[in-house]
């Protein structure tokens, strides 16, 4: 455990400790701080440092992680946004990356070094995120991007207009979601003053007309070192980064203006509200939010308890009153953990027909009158276990912690994440029950209308200490030991791996791949899918065979759903044991103590499950109201006849694409026993695949799966259905959806591929430059950066595998979102440029960053043990090795542009893209005062394939 230094000691002492404590006692001596760079304190293998700018930096060393990540945090948000500047701080946070003078295209440049990025913006923050393969140069050069656009970001007049309509189409994605809508209104509604009740995608006029003016003179009022934490993840030298950060940021001057207070306090509410949003749509959804106090203050961590008592699925309050007795489809609840006092809520989602008063009532039942039935302290125990299980997997992998780490310093500083953390298991049930009598009233409530009372309750929300003094003698538990140094590399995971064919009798097997290795906590990831079924036997039986993989851990042998999720959380253990039409799948990500016990519990739940009526009417209900509520999304319903369109398959069959009627008459006449009966006549584990990448005794664990899986035969062998490619003609279709700002724009032909061709590593290739970056690619560039039509924009190129190499169903696919009137014009620029690729081929400079990004991209995935484990899985039913990995990665490394471009040309047919347009267009074209143009018809919204699988 490592140990705050006073201020008095030497800043030479506190560094050397503190970069000892990183490296561990075997280090080397560390090297002296840079000039100005002052120590601050550690915590579980965190170290603070301040340069003398005041930029705050956290070192979180592991060398036993391939990776690094960068997690660079602003303490500016929404809540620093005046009047007419609402939106702002998302505003900068995507201007951001269209340059500075020294990096002209910042998402270029990423992508050409394989680097994974993002940034977010909150009401209290905007922080921007990076990972990569650890990389001395590239993280120099990260460093030095980052301290550039801090001062230097060109915030232009030309980058506005066109960003504005893309963050635009933006808040128009959202505004299609019923959910969105009503948190923003609930929010905003129960703020009267402060601003956590403005919406962080900003008012659309604000957006709209913002002068560039003011947002450049947001961009240097907040964006500074003084206002700023770097944290660094990962694989890097601590004294070497150290001295990096110094050289990049030190000379960055810190501005002679102090930032500007934010000062106002939200008074006490004074009665109930209430606000209704009416919209088309087929769902429905309650909400009531009620006021509590910031982060730091003691109350907090038994809301957040509390939180969980209530919302938790399967177990909580909520689900068991709501969703177990049908009143609901789904229910939940949280307490917000900001800096400045924030809201408890709670929702329910209601089915078409439900009765809203009696759901209702009981959602406020079990908000407001918990003293009829006080919270237990087994159910505070349960909550803090499932509290305990997410922070002690999170601490398994740094980069997790460094994007932890995010709010904890928008709320006053870093430590708060782990001080939270500890508080949470401190709280009685005795606290939990008094924080829900003080704020869970009904004056406190924010739910709808206002209405006058004779004697109204004020809850008056206690100021919360400064972080500085709360946490000023707080050192935190033990940092998590690391695991070994492993490079990933496609010939060290399968030198590592042992491959083990277990016989099962009648020419079944049962084959395993094991990479046992150690880990940061002591992790093991585990993968394994079981085969069974055929065409034949499958054909009517489709929709219980998804309802039957959909309801396998809602009950099993002497185990209910509840039972089941907290044996798994007393494992320390998540959990996902499910199945589809032809194969039973098991993921599990726990810890080499916790394994076999694990396994054994995914084992019964896989073979033993109970199908409770209660649960099966549940899922119905769910399932039900999920359809309904697509009817007039209009993803929904371009996807729906994209998918039928192309669906090969004739009537009867088990893959055919299904309409939304049919899927609901499907799930309406569906019964429980012949859901039942799917697993009794198709489930079995005696012919499958297991991966297990991690921290385990290979010995033991062999002899425990062959005695979990190897003598459960499936009673109808697995024959897998065949795919081919089949040729579709070109249509274009447009679809009405109204109230819906948002549209969508769908494309796809049919090619005739497998992901073992020769032209396959091309065509990956040239889709990347297409449009499979995120926001850099040809399409991006055009759509989004340039003519600003679309916040989302990209490309796909799926190709097809099988055991015998024969299938051959692949397809190439385009997608965007954008404002109903804009979507002719992105349909337009995609078609061009889609048109440009073909004629033109690609360049040797772009398809150079685009090798690179994508073998940066293969490198990356193979850091995380789960995706190992996948991997090895997919390869055992395949029957391959990673040698298949480092061959297509050898591929990609030899293209050509002479070699890219005739696969552009021998696959890519632009004039055989389907296309389908769903939009609101009839209220679009009023606006602009043009005639609409007649509707098409849309078909119903539902499930199935759309080519097949296997």
């Amino acid at each position: 455990m490592t140990s705050f230094l006073p201020s008095p000691r030497p800043a030479l002492l506190a560094a050397a400790l503190a970069l000892a404590c990183a490296f561990g006692p075997a280090a080397a001596a560390p090297a002296p701080l840079p000039a100005g760079v002052q120590p601050g304190p550690c915590v579980e293998g965190i170290c603070e440092y301040r340069l003398g700018n005041g930029l705050r930096v956290l070192l979180f060393p592991d060398a036993t992680q391939p990776t690094v990540t960068t997690n660079l945090i602003y303490r500016v948000g929404s809540l620093q946004e005046n009047y007419g500047e609402t939106g702002m701080a998302h505003l900068l946070e995507h201007l951001l990356f269209k340059g500075t003078p020294s990096h002209r295209d910042i998402p270029g440049e990423m992508k050409k070094r394989g680097i994974g990025f993002n940034a977010e913006t909150w009401l209290d923050r905007t922080n921007y995120f990076a990972s990569f393969p650890a990389n001395d140069a590239n993280l120099d050069w990260l460093l030095g991007l980052e301290a550039d656009r801090m001062v230097h970001s060109d915030i232009a007049r030309k980058d506005l207009d066109s960003e504005m309509t893309v963050v635009r189409n933006e808040m128009e994605s959202r505004e299609n979601s019923p959910a969105a809508a009503l948190y923003e209104r609930v929010r905003s509604t129960a703020y009267l003053w402060h601003h956590y009740g403005n919406s962080t995608i900003g008012a659309r006029s604000d957006v709209e007309g913002v002068p560039i003016e003011r947002l450049q003179a947001y961009y240097r009022a907040w964006y500074r070192p003084d206002n700023a934490t770097l944290v660094l993840a990962g694989r890097f030298d601590p004294a070497a980064a150290l001295a990096t950060i110094a050289r990049r940021f030190g000379p960055i001057p810190r501005p002679a203006e102090p930032m500007r207070p934010f000062y106002t306090v939200e008074p006490a509410q004074d009665g109930e509200r209430e606000v209704t949003v009416r919209r088309v749509g087929d769902i429905r959804l309650l909400m009531a939010a009620y006021h509590i106090p910031a982060a730091t203050h003691a109350d907090t961590a038994a809301l957040s308890v509390l939180g969980d008592v209530l919302g938790h699925v399967p177990g909580g309050r909520l689900h068991k009153a709501l969703v177990e007795t049908g009143l609901a489809a789904s229910a939940g609840g949280g307490a917000d953990t900001m800096r400045d006092p924030g809201l408890f809520s709670a929702t329910a989602a209601l089915p078409k027909d439900g009765d809203e008063a009696k759901a209702r009532q009981a959602l406020l039942e079990q908000i407001e009158q918990i003293a009829r039935q006080p919270v237990s302290a087994a159910e505070v125990e349960a909550a803090q276990q499932r509290m305990r299980n997410a922070y002690e997997m999170a601490s398994t992998n740094v980069s997790t912690v460094a994007i932890g780490l995010t709010d904890a310093v928008a709320n006053g500083d870093w430590r708060l994440y782990f001080h939270e953390r500890d508080a949470l298991q401190k709280v009685t049930a005795q606290d939990v029950n008094r924080v829900a009598r003080q704020y869970l009233i009904a004056d406190n409530r924010t739910f709808g209308r206002f209405v006058p009372t004779q004697s109204a309750q004020r809850v008056q929300i206690p100021a919360a200490p400064d972080a500085a003094a709360l946490l000023k003698d707080y050192t935190g538990q033990a940092a998590v030991a690391a695991g070994e140094h492993f490079e990933p590399t496609p010939a060290n995971i399968q030198a590592r791996t042992e491959t083990v064919v277990v016989d099962t009798g009648d020419g079944r097997s049962l084959k395993l791949a094991l990479l046992p290795k150690k880990t940061r906590g002591g992790t093991v990831s585990v993968t394994a899918s079981f085969n069974f079924g055929s065409v034949e036997a499958l054909k009517g039986r489709e929709v219980a065979g998804s309802v039957a993989g959909a309801l396998m851990m809602r009950g099993a042998q002497g185990l209910s759903r509840e039972q089941i999720d907290q044996r798994f959380d007393a494992l320390k253990t998540a959990a996902r044991v499910g199945g589809s039409l032809q194969s039973a799948r098991i993921d599990l990500s726990t810890r080499r103590e916790q394994l076999a016990d694990a396994l054994a519990l995914a084992a019964q739940v896989l073979r033993t499950p109970t199908y409770p009526d209660a649960e099966f009417e549940q899922y119905r209900l769910q399932a039900i109201t999920g359809l309904e509520a697509s009817r007039q999304e209009p993803g929904s319903i371009a996807g729906l006849a994209m998918a039928k369109h192309f669906d090969p398959w004739p009537v009867g069959h088990p893959l055919r694409a299904l309409s939304l009627d049919e899927s609901l008459a499907a799930l309406k006449t569906l019964k429980l026993a012949d859901v039942r009966a799917f697993h009794r006549d198709f489930y079995g584990s005696s012919e499958g695949q297991i991966s297990v990448v991690g921290d385990f005794d290979p010995a033991a664990l062999k002899q425990q799966l062959r005695s979990l899986f190897g003598d459960w035969r499936a009673p109808v062998a697995f024959a897998p259905i065949a795919t081919g490619y089949t040729a579709v003609a070109a249509e274009q279709r447009r679809f009405e959806t109204p109230d819906k700002p948002n549209g969508v724009l769908l494309a796809r032909a049919n090619l005739s591929l497998k992901d073992t061709d020769a032209d396959y590593p091309a065509l990956v290739a040239a889709n990347y430059i297409l449009g499979g970056g995120a926001i850099k690619s040809r399409l991006a560039d055009r759509i989004r950066q340039r003519d600003g039509l679309s916040y989302g924009v990209g490309s796909d190129i799926d190709a097809d595998a099988s055991r015998d190499g024969r299938d051959d169903a692949g397809n190439w696919s385009v997608e965007a979102i954008a404002a109903p009137e804009n979507l002719e014009r992105v349909e337009r620029a995609m078609r061009e440029e889609v048109g440009r690729l073909v004629r033109d081929g690609v360049q040797a400079e772009e398809l150079r960053d685009a090798v690179s990004g994508l073998l940066t991209q293969r490198e990356q995935a193979r850091a995380s043990d789960a995706a190992i484990a996948a991997g090895l899985a997919s390869n055992l039913f395949y029957g391959r090795t990673m040698q298949f990995s480092a061959d297509f990665d050898a591929a990609l490394k030899a293209l050509s542009v002479d070699r890219v471009n005739a696969a552009i040309r021998k696959h890519l047919k632009p004039e055989q893209l389907s296309v389908y347009l769903a939009g609101d267009f009839a209220a679009a074209a009023k606006a602009d005062g043009k005639p609409a143009a007649k509707p098409v018809a849309a078909p119903a919204a539902g499930s199935g394939s759309a080519g097949g699988g296997k």
